[in-house]
């Protein structure tokens, strides 16, 4: 029977029936459901014998009143018309509650009527508006807590026990649960917690159903606090408080007043705990000897203030909540009264009712959450009962406690940090800190525990920064967050080990901080915008405040500010502890004391500063000196000893430095502490003498009980004794004086406290110290997802956490880990390169590079299919590169690995073919159009290896095919699918590097980065050697070189950036190259493709680009050779492309000098020349500037004897036209209208046209007849065709003088030389030569008649003339020149008579130019005298027939002007 109840009652728990809504609205349903209940319980009663016959007592009644009042019930329950919800529920449910309530009924009978009630508590006949419902719930709840049945057989005795669970569990979840007021709440979760301990002793069943329930209506309660509203004026304070009594006291363990009937004897359990058969397997048995304490409701203790009667019968709230949670925390009291050392680690008893009781608290948090802020008797619980445990049960060795506790405080910190700021800190300083390292002796599954609990902490994405903001930046607190932060990167270290989980915990942790800060990133406020903090003035750091801990635009500074401030203490700190005197002087540098030192500032130093020697600290207050002992009260003017007791307040106080051994210095620093002592908590004490001379006899005492010397020991009587009539002359109450003998015998005082000891312990003193700071704290910010400090935090943490990465790194050996590993790495690079810290990026890259195994030398055989082969090393590549395309902008030395990777690459012929030609071709194309592919793109693989180089192919499929295709020279075996595989898998994780994107993305990258990218390769290529480099070393120079090129072309708005660097490289290439090679090739070509390209877009630097081409002019003369016409095709590219963008004489100067050279080079003179014809064809584009250079060029052509003689003929013809430029520019100038201009640029055409002229003389020397006649023909043009622009006589004697007369005077020399042989027909070239003298001479007459030098010009034509009419050429006398002379001169003379410049003078010195000028004549041709002046003949008449005969005749070309005249 008992078997098939208790089946029935473990349905009852699983599945709650499901038919409550649909029968709930049927009248003749419920009642007989009601019916068939009262039938069950009868049918129950009547198989007992007491039940089953008469009732034969000889009362009046025939039948027992309990079956009496369920027969009532049945004639009633059909007759009822109204609604069920207008019925008084008493009137259905009392009959069964009689029942229960009965000590008469068995154990079956009670265990039916229990299932009654619940049937009809769960069916939701009960609502909110049935009558008296209120009473009703009350009735159902004091019935079955006061449940008393007799127990026949322990089976039926578990199945009423966890009916009565069922019904009570059931009244807290029905609809009706509200109108329960908050004492009978209590009772029944203190007599469900009976059952639980009374279950110790029955089945494991009843045991894990009686704690379910306990679970269930903790859950239940507790999740009704977000509904309830504000209670603060639920707590009252009346002189005479009520001491709720739980149910039960005096240790006896019944439910209701009477005992629970043993029906195995029908005698009463006694009522003695001793009695209470517990189980042994289960130590809830400890909980007796303090139950009488614990009952709910019982409101011990100093802090809680019982709630007033009148509140524990109004409807359920927080009321009941903070007694039932009080009772839970005062569960974990036990310990204390297992007289557990406060310095043990060890908890020695069963873990199993800490971990109930745990369970619970941690339910009630879950499900009260943030409301318990709006409750503030509940948040004190949770801020000094619960927390003060939950600290010495994390020090537990069950790591099942420990992670209970570890899940509560991460509970807290989710709902409640804000009011937690401090309890927080001392849980991670004492608890977390301690157990995660081995160090200080905690087990390997404390630290896991620890562990874990620390990365669930770290993966709550503000945890970190609010630890920061919050402990590390305030001065009072330790530096949780580095201290976090340093235990997870040592934590994930592997020294000397193979890794383990452990490790892999601590990185977890470690990447989901990082993350945290890299998803930040996008969210604004970088911390890296916050200007730097500088304490310009004084200002007393203690009392630095915040206005708005809301606002992150106020809150932010604040916090750095303070951050900065304790950087600087802990800086002094350490001053102070090599020198005192130094320490403060550093202090009062930086602002943060006086100049002046006042003894407020230096206590406040001594008080907050982490890290000074307490010793130094100690000498310093109990010195005698007058500051040190205003110091010294002032130090003790910073503690706070409300209501504390006198040791504990001592304890505080000594633990900040150590006592000084002097007996003087002992009494100055105590009565300091005396004195604030006194002032803060005078209750006992009368005066503060009385406070310092216990003191003194607390120090005493303290010495005497743990000094190790002191044989015979105080004993309380003898402290009592030694402290008689202290207070003021009265004595001190016995209690309170042994109550500090007990305290300090058990609890020494250190007064040596140990120096920096790692993490302190949480010993009672500073507990209650953590609760008096707590009241004071700053405010706890609560951070957003915003990166507004995450700067300063990452540098904080950014080196040990590369540094861990790397190593876990290196020691992984599965693709989880190394993808674990990985993330971290680019989320370190994300949040470096968004916070601008390229040292640490630049660290990582270095990292990183080591990983992917190419900068190790190669002892490999196959080094490419060890790679493919290598998945560590491949991902390390891939990410590498990675970082290197994201955050390339903020890298800066990591460029040198970076190019030692692609170098690597390179060498093993796994590049891309045309990294570095694609990098700067695709612009190319797109910027010239018109012109297609320069020369040099047939270059562009120049490093493709030659004949010497190992690698046999290039670029990804050459080295597939190569592994493909069977070596000629050694014969190989056909690759495995093994070695195919890994060539495949190297050949994907290039593909994924995109490594060419680097080069080509290169204009995006910022200034710095770009600059230190050139650096790099310039730094990879290598110096380079004169004389033979290995193939190897070239090949990288030229590939480097290549690179280097790329980004030039590709950053063309940053050149000026760029450009040193590059021209210093190239140079260096060129001067130190003497045989063509590769290098020099691409260093040429490159400088030219640059010059080509950039020209058009900076004009502002085209003299230097122009300037950087005269490094071809120094190339050595086998390199230039070899190269030649390529060179000479780039340049005439270049003058065609960019003619009008070379402006200076400078540029153009390279330009001719260029183009000049190739004048005697076979093959590239015909380019050069093309270049020259577009410059000057048509003054095109010929300058000021470019003027002499041009005809320089020109002249070097047209005497090259290197291509046809028509080619000099034109290049002659190019100088010659050039003249018309010269009238140009001097109209121009003439149209400008500027006097100093107008003669400044006449004096310059002067001069070019004097250079133009000197440089066709040299050409008419030419041995080439028909060159040399051009040549002549062409001067003549030139010196003819000036009418444009007046030249100054003095540049026309000038011109006879250096052009004409020396032309003459060669060409003289040549003729009658030996060498005529070479010279062909100089006859004509002297009759040319002849005309041209006279027509010249004829041409500017007028001008030169007025020179008083005329004479002397005059004859030297003269005297020439005399020469060419003799002149022998090969030894024989000409033909032509002894007639043409005289006709050119007899025309001469006629002009010259005609323009009356040649008239008969009557002189009186015999030299005069009509005499002079005869005696020349005469010796040509001696008839011309008369000829031009026939005697007396109608001399004047004839004069102007004459002239113009005759000059028509001869001199064709004359001016009319002149003949006219």
């Amino acid at each position: 029977m008992g078997r098939l109840k208790l089946q029935s009652g473990i349905k009852a728990i699983e599945e709650e029936p499901e038919e409550c809504e649909s029968t709930s609205s049927n009248k003749a349903a419920l009642a007989c459901m009601i019916n068939s209940e009262v039938g069950a319980v009868l049918a129950v009663m009547r198989r007992n014998v007491r039940w089953g016959g008469r009732y034969m007592s000889g009362d009046d009644q025939l039948e027992h009143s309990l079956i009496q009042s369920l027969k009532a019930l049945r004639k009633q329950i059909f007759s009822w018309q109204h609604q069920w919800h207008t019925i008084n529920p008493a009137v259905y449910l009392q009959p069964f509650l009689d029942v229960i309530r009965s000590d008469e009924t068995g154990a079956p009978i009670t265990g039916v009527a229990l299932s009654s009630v619940y049937k009809i508590l769960t069916l939701d006949i009960l609502c909110l508006t049935t009558v008296n419902v209120e009473d009703a719930m009350h009735l159902v709840v004091d019935a079955v807590t006061s449940c008393r049945f007799e127990v026949t057989d322990p089976a039926s005795e578990e199945l009423v026990l966890m009916k009565i669970l069922q019904v009570l569990l059931a009244c807290m979840k029905s609809k009706v649960s509200v109108m329960l007021s908050n004492q009978h709440v209590c009772t029944i979760v203190n007599t469900c917690f009976r059952i639980v301990h009374q279950a110790a002793t029955k089945s494991e069943l009843l045991q894990r159903i009686a704690r379910h329930s306990m679970h269930e209506l903790v859950r239940c309660i507790f999740s009704h606090l977000p509904d309830v509203g504000n209670t603060e004026h639920a707590l009252v304070n009346r002189g005479s408080s009520v001491k709720l009594e739980g149910i039960g006291h005096d240790n006896e363990y019944n439910f209701g007043n009477k005992q629970l009937e043993n029906g195995n004897g029908g005698s009463e359990y006694d009522g003695q705990p001793s009695s209470v058969g517990f189980a042994s397997n289960s130590s809830t048995g400890l909980v007796a000897s303090v139950l009488d304490e614990n009952t709910i409701g019982a409101g011990n203790g100093k802090e809680a203030t019982p709630y007033d009667l009148h509140l524990m019968t109004e409807p359920y709230g927080v009321p009941c909540m903070v007694e039932i949670f009080h009772f839970l925390c005062s569960l974990l009291n036990v310990v204390e009264h297992m007289e557990m050392g406060p310095r043990s680690n060890t908890i020695a008893f069963d873990e199993d009712v800490p971990l109930f009781a745990l369970g619970l608290i941690n339910s009630a948090i879950e499900l009260g959450g943030p409301s318990i802020r709006r409750h503030p008797r509940l948040l004190s619980l949770i801020q000094d009962e619960l927390f003060r445990n939950l600290m010495q049960f994390g020090l537990s060795m069950s790591p099942l406690i420990l992670s209970m506790v570890c899940s509560i405080v991460l509970n807290l910190y989710q709902h409640l940090r804000t009011e937690l700021k401090l309890q927080l800190e001392a849980f991670f300083s004492c608890v977390i800190l301690r157990l995660a390292q081995s160090r200080y002796g905690a087990s390997y599954q404390q630290q896991e525990v620890a562990m874990e609990a620390l990365v669930d902490f770290c993966r709550q994405k503000t945890f970190m920064v609010e630890m920061y903001a919050n402990l590390d930046c305030d001065i009072t607190c330790s530096n949780v967050f580095e201290d976090l932060a340093n235990l997870l990167s040592k934590s994930a270290f592997p020294v000397n080990c193979p890794l383990s989980a452990m490790h892999i915990l601590a990185l977890d942790g470690l990447i989901a901080v990082i993350q945290g800060m890299a998803e930040r990133i996008g969210n604004g406020s970088l911390g890296s915008e916050q200007s730097p903090v500088n304490l310009e003035e004084y200002t007393p750091f203690w009392m630095v405040k915040c206005d708005n801990y809301s606002d992150p635009s106020v809150w932010v500074p604040f916090v750095c500010r303070r951050k900065y401030i304790k950087r600087r203490l802990m800086i002094g700190a350490d001053h102070f502890n090599r020198d005192p005197k130094k320490g403060l002087e550093f202090l009062q540098g930086t602002h943060l004391l006086p100049e002046k030192l006042d003894p407020q500032s230096v206590a406040c130093f001594f008080r907050y500063t982490a890290g000074l020697d307490k010793n130094l600290v100690g000498d310093f207050l109990g010195n005698h000196d007058e500051f040190c002992v205003q110091v010294l009260h002032e130090f003790a003017g910073t503690f706070d000893f409300q209501d504390m007791n006198l040791d504990t307040a001592l304890r505080l106080f000594l633990e900040t430095f150590r006592l000084p051994g002097e007996s003087q210095k002992i009494q100055r620093v105590l009565e300091a502490f005396s004195e604030r002592y006194y002032e803060q908590s005078p209750q006992i004490l009368a005066n503060k003498d009385a406070a310092l001379l216990l003191s003194y006899s607390l120090i005493m005492l303290n010495t005497d009980q743990h000094n190790v010397q002191v044989k015979k020991k105080m004993t309380e009587d003898d402290f009592i004794r030694n402290n008689r009539h202290i207070n003021g002359g009265n004595d001190l109450p016995r209690d309170f004086l042994t109550e500090l003998y007990h305290s300090i015998c058990k609890n020494e005082i250190r007064t040596t406290p140990e120096q920096g000891s790692g993490f302190p312990e949480m010993t009672p003193s500073r507990w209650i110290d953590l609760m008096h700071k707590s009241k004071k704290t700053a405010q706890f910010i609560v951070a957003d997802s915003r990166a507004f400090l995450d700067h300063d935090m990452f540098a904080i943490m950014s080196g040990p956490t590369i540094a861990a990465i790397s190593v876990v790194f290196d020691h992984a050996e599965h693709e989880e880990v190394y993808q674990t590993c990985i993330d971290g790495f680019l989320a370190v690079a994300k949040i470096s390169a968004c916070h601008h810290l390229e040292d640490v990026l630049d660290d990582l890259v270095v990292s990183l590079c080591k990983f992917t195994t190419l900068l190790n030398p190669s002892s490999v055989e196959e080094p490419v299919l060890a790679f493919g082969d290598d998945t560590k090393a491949r991902m390390a590549t891939v990410t590498v590169f990675t970082i290197a395309n994201r955050y390339g902008d903020y890298i800066r030395t990591g460029w040198r690995n970076i190019l030692d990777c692609i170098l690597r690459l390179h060498k093993l012929g796994l590049l891309p073919a045309r990294v570095a030609s694609d990098a700067a071709d695709d612009s190319e194309l797109s910027a010239d159009p018109g012109q297609g592919k320069p020369i040099t793109n047939s270059l562009s693989s120049a490093h493709m290896p030659s004949i010497g180089t190992p690698r046999r192919s290039s670029g990804l499929m050459g080295r597939f095919s190569q592994l493909l295709s069977l070596d000629t020279e050694e014969p190989r075996s056909q690759p495995t699918e093994q070695q195919l595989a890994a060539h495949q898998r190297t050949l994907q994780t290039i593909q994924k590097c995109h490594i060419d994107s680097i080069f080509t993305e290169s204009k995006f990258l910022q200034s710095d980065s770009l600059l230190q990218l050139a650096r790099a390769l310039i730094w990879a290529a290598g110096r380079p050697q004169k004389g033979n480099s290995s193939p190897e070393d070239e090949d990288t120079a030229v590939f480097c070189l290549e690179l280097l090129i790329a980004i030039t072309l590709n950053n063309r708005d940053r050149i000026k950036l760029l450009w040193q660097g590059v021209y210093e490289h190239i140079s260096n290439i060129v001067q130190s190259t003497v045989m063509p090679c590769a290098l020099v090739e691409k260093a040429v070509f490159g400088l030219l493709r640059i010059c080509q390209r950039l020209l058009p877009y900076k004009e502002n630097l085209a003299d230097e680009l122009l300037r950087s081409l005269q490094l071809v002019l120094k190339l050595d003369a086998r390199v230039a050779d070899a190269y030649c016409e390529q060179i000479t095709q780039e340049v005439s590219r270049l003058v065609k492309a960019n003619a009008t963008h070379i402006r200076s004489q400078m540029g153009w100067r390279t330009i001719t000098s260029l183009l000049s050279i190739t004048a005697r080079h076979p093959e590239a003179s015909e380019a050069g020349f093309d270049a020259l014809l577009f410059i000057m064809s048509d003054g095109a584009h010929l300058l000021p500037a470019n003027y002499v250079l041009c005809v320089d060029a020109a002249r070097q052509f047209a005497e090259s004897r290197v291509g046809q003689a028509e080619r000099s003929v034109r290049a002659l013809d190019l100088m010659s036209g050039s003249v018309v430029c010269l009238s140009q520019w001097a109209r121009e100038a003439k149209e400008a209208r500027v006097e100093e201009e107008i003669s400044k640029m006449y004096q310059d055409i002067g001069e070019m046209w004097l250079r133009l002229v000197q440089g066709l003389r040299k050409v008419c020397l030419d041995q080439r007849e028909e060159v040399r006649n051009h040549a002549l023909v062409s001067l003549q043009r030139c010196l003819s065709g000036v009418e444009g622009f007046q030249l100054p006589h003095s540049l026309w004697l000038q011109c006879f003088d250096m052009v004409i007369f020396t032309m003459l005077d060669d060409l003289l020399d040549i003729a009658q030389g030996h060498s005529q042989k070479d010279y062909r027909n100089m006859e004509g070239t002297l009759s040319l030569a002849m005309k041209l003298l006279s027509k010249v001479f004829l041409q500017l007459l007028n001008e030169l008649a007025q020179l008083t030098t005329f004479c002397k010009l005059w004859l030297g034509v003269l005297s020439r003339m005399e020469k060419y009419m003799k002149v022998k050429v090969k030894g024989k006398r000409t033909e032509k020149l002894p007639e043409l002379v005289p006709e050119l001169l007899k025309n001469t003379l006629l002009v010259m008579k005609a323009r009356g410049v040649l008239v008969q003078r009557s002189a009186l010195g015999g030299d005069s130019l009509w005499e002079l000028t005869w005696l020349h004549v005469n010796n040509i041709a001696s008839s011309l005298q008369s000829e031009v002046f026939p005697d007396h003949q109608g001399l004047e008449q004839k004069k102007d027939e004459t002239g113009k005969s005759l000059v028509s005749d001869e001199t064709g070309s004359a001016p009319s002007n002149e003949t006219v005249a």
